[in-house]
């Protein structure tokens, strides 16, 4: 079967930003794009005399014109789409296995400078095996930033894994966006105390090292990708931070997340929890072993 970008769709504004990113995306990928409708009767919430067919044919008729308004804006982009029968949370988990990427759409919190992940996204990004982009949308802004703009990675020098990192050179890359990849160095404490970190010889010397880390981790995908251009961003300070700072105006956030095979209930990581609920862009949250 012919691999795609995904978008979960359920007729809201946060939900037609995403398949407006996913179409992009599919575009810049050269693959088609499947609008996907994940469908879960439960009399208990629309009521037990309500007519589960009338539901369907809604869920349809959101199918159809979600399509036909993709389809009017993006010609060249290959559009299907499907109502898919089952717990939005597993059907959306089994999308992504199947896909390039899966794009979900995020609603904001008014004049807050950040977003609120449902509890549906949540469990897809804690369940995905493959790469899910978070879209924010809302009724102030459903602009999406120029695919131009830097594609902004938050790295951890002590955990750097070679699915996020190339998940975000081949973005950049596919965008013709600058790569900036951004690292927060957190001071140790010794006994607690962080005061040894005012010393500005301190500071200097932590920098350094971590730039040197960074600069002497990323030559061979600078080697990779020859005519990336690449700028390497090290900060005092803790890595969520850090990132949300250098997120400002980025046409994508790339973050990481380890595939947990415990079932402890969904677990993003700290990081990656501050980007998906404080980035005013889209989020590609990439699992890693």
């Amino acid at each position: 079967m012919t691999q795609s970008v995904t978008a979960g769709v359920d007729g809201s504004r946060e939900s037609l930003t995403a398949a407006a990113w996913a179409a992009g995306e599919a575009r810049r990928r050269e693959l088609p794009l499947r609008l996907v409708y994940a469908w879960d009767w439960q009399p208990q919430v629309y009521g037990v005399l309500a007519d589960p067919a009338t539901h369907r044919a809604c869920a349809d008729e959101v199918l159809a014109k979600t399509a036909a308004l993709v389809r009017k804006q993006n010609p060249d982009v290959e559009v299907t789409a499907e109502r898919a029968d089952g717990p939005p949370a597993a059907v959306l988990s089994a999308e992504a296995g199947r896909s390039a990427v899966l794009a979900l759409g995020s609603r904001g919190l008014g004049g807050l400078a950040g977003f609120l992940v449902g509890s549906v996204s949540q469990a897809t990004l804690a369940r995905a095996e493959r790469p899910v982009v978070v879209v924010r949308g809302d009724d102030e802004d459903t602009s999406l930033p120029a695919p131009e703009a830097d594609v902004v990675l938050g790295l951890d020098l002590q955990e750097p894994h070679d699915d996020v990192i190339a998940y975000a050179f081949e973005s950049a890359e596919r965008q013709h966006a600058r790569l900036r990849i951004v690292h927060g160095v957190t001071p140790p404490a010794v006994f607690g105390d962080y005061s040894a970190v005012r010393d500005p010889g301190v500071r200097e010397r932590l920098l350094a090292v971590a730039g040197e880390t960074l600069t002497s981790y990323l030559a061979p995908w600078k080697d990779k990708f020859p005519r990336q251009p690449v700028v390497q961003q090290v900060e005092m300070g803790r890595p969520a931070g850090v990132l949300l700072d250098a997120s400002s105006g980025a046409s994508l956030v790339v973050v990481g997340r380890r595939i947990s095979r415990i079932p402890l209930g969904p677990r993003i990581g700290a990081v990656t929890h501050a980007a998906l609920h404080h980035c005013r862009g889209p989020v590609a949250v990439v699992p890693h072993a």
